[in-house]
């Protein structure tokens, strides 16, 4: 008989049938197999989970859905593909994650609420009245304008002419028509105290 020390330092091998005989039998309904499956992988399972979250509670809430998930999902299981315990850290990998983009999402979910409580209301009296208050302040200054220039203002910004168009609708040569849209401009600059 092989005393204790000895058997502490000599690598543990596994008990009983192995992970992926204990999966198809999952995949059966087999309990008592889950139960060997849940102790053999819960302890893997929630260290991947906790250093994907770094957080205590959900790291053990995860891995207790990916557990039921390899309780759900067993049949899905193809050990042609691949080994049990990497199918297994893969669910686990791929929960952990999708909890941390959820996370994330509900925090820029908060985040962008709580901007929205900041904002102020918009006020459409306001809105209305400063409206009023520009348009009228943008007639007065283009009645400032010598007529050749409102003219060619009006054409080119209230009815989307090009220089060129505006020259042949005036039957005007085209630096003529630059040169009275640059002096206007001008002019409604100073008068609209716009800075450039």
């Amino acid at each position: 008989m092989r005393s204790a020390d000895a058997a502490a330092a000599s690598p543990a091998e596994p008990r009983g049938p192995d992970l992926e005989a204990l999966l198809t039998r999952v995949a059966g309904g087999d309990q008592e197999a889950f139960g060997e499956v849940y102790d053999r992988v819960s302890g893997p399972v929630l260290g991947m989970v906790r250093g994907i979250l770094r957080d205590r509670a959900q790291s053990e809430e995860v891995a207790q859905e990916v557990l039921i998930e390899v309780w759900r999902c067993a049949a899905r299981f193809r050990a042609d593909k691949g080994r049990a315990m990497t199918w297994v850290m893969m669910l686990a990998h791929r929960r952990a994650v999708d909890r941390v983009r959820a996370v994330q999402a509900e925090a820029e979910r908060e985040h962008k609420a709580a901007l929205l409580d900041h904002t102020s209301a918009y006020d459409e009296v306001t809105e209305q009245v400063e409206s009023r208050w520009e348009r009228q302040r943008v007639r007065r200054c283009m009645g400032a304008l010598t007529k050749l220039q409102r003219e060619s203002v009006t054409l080119a910004y209230y009815r989307g002419l090009t220089y060129r168009e505006i020259a042949q609708l005036l039957s005007l040569p085209l630096g003529t028509v630059k040169t009275r849209m640059r002096d206007g401009l001008i002019r409604l600059r100073d008068c609209l105290g716009v800075s450039v």
